[in-house]
């Protein structure tokens, strides 16, 4: 176990250094020029340059790079050129928001992509089966903007059950996560649709129908479990995902959560805002990959983590 998670934390730390790499590379090479943002349209180009100096960005790429890199070991994640505070705080004040809406809308997706994939798989080739498997792809083709702009107007504005948006109560969460869940669970469905037909093909399913186990029983204990094995790791990356990704439903509904932070940053070339936003979410996901991995094998103890 010991093997198994040190070997994942030095893959992690390669992978922090290619996302980390890439993201500052292209942030390098983008027209876009943050000095000339902070200076405003009417600054003089030696105003501009000024700017530029005391910002770093006449530096060499590599050398851009290897500070922030050096940076970034110490736990410093830079400072924001437009709002003129540290990265670290900024994403900090964000992320309590941010990690709400993310547990509150992957709870959603399971209990809603779980239902309806055994529905699915129990009722197979039936109309309820092409039923749910077509309201499973509407979901993961629909636009969150959409769906989030429905669910405002029926249960917000014409039947008043929740506030139109912003942040507080479990009345501002349930939109969001809702709607984080009916796209999202499109995913799932399918995928524990096809793994549960495969199981109840298993000769150990057979054999428990032949002890005398009743339907549910076999399904709860024996089906399920080794149906949504394939899930865990989705929801590894739902986590980072949903940390930086999140724009759309966070901008509907007035989320004050990472991702707008992000797409701010993107609007200011805010550098520093931009980098640290990716890192963190690249964290997510590594993070959330190895608790995925960590427990995969209480789920189904065929799975021996120390071979992998």
């Amino acid at each position: 176990m010991i093997w198994f998670i040190t070997k994942r934390i030095a893959y992690a730390m390669l992978i922090l250094l290619g996302v980390s790499f890439i993201t500052y590379l292209l942030l390098y090479l983008i027209p876009a020029d943050p000095a000339r943002q902070i200076a405003g349209r009417s600054a003089t180009a030696e105003v501009v340059a000024n700017i530029r100096h005391q910002l770093g960005l006449d530096l060499p790429f590599y050398q851009q790079y290897l500070r922030y890199l050096g940076n970034l070991l110490q736990g410093d994640l830079g400072r924001s050129y437009v709002q003129r505070s540290e990265v670290a705080a900024l994403i900090g004040s964000r992320l309590g928001a941010t990690l709400q809406l993310m547990a509150a809308g992957i709870a959603c997706e399971l209990v809603i992509g779980i239902a309806l994939g055994m529905l699915a798989a129990l009722k197979r080739d039936s109309a309820i089966d092409r039923l749910l498997m077509a309201f499973s792809f509407i979901g993961v083709s629909s636009p969150h903007f959409i769906a989030a702009m429905l669910l405002l107007y029926v249960f917000a504005v014409k039947l008043a059950w929740f506030p139109m948006g912003g942040y507080g109560g479990v009345s501002h969460l349930l939109l969001p996560a809702i709607t984080l869940g009916l796209l999202g669970s499109g995913w799932y469905s399918r995928m524990v649709r096809s793994s549960m037909i495969e199981v109840l093909h298993q000769d150990f399913i057979r054999t428990a129908r032949a002890k005398g186990l009743t339907r549910a029983r076999v399904i709860l204990r024996h089906v399920l479990p080794n149906a949504i094995t394939p899930v865990i790791p989705m929801i590894g990356i739902d986590i980072g995902i949903f940390m930086g990704g999140l724009v759309v439903v966070e901008s509907v509904f007035g989320w004050p959560g990472i991702g707008q932070l992000a797409w701010q940053a993107i609007q200011q070339v805010d550098i520093p805002v931009i980098v640290g936003v990716t890192t963190v979410s690249a964290v997510a996901i590594i993070v959330g990959n190895l608790l995925a991995d960590l427990i995969i094998p209480f789920i189904d103890p065929r799975i021996d983590i120390r071979k992998s």
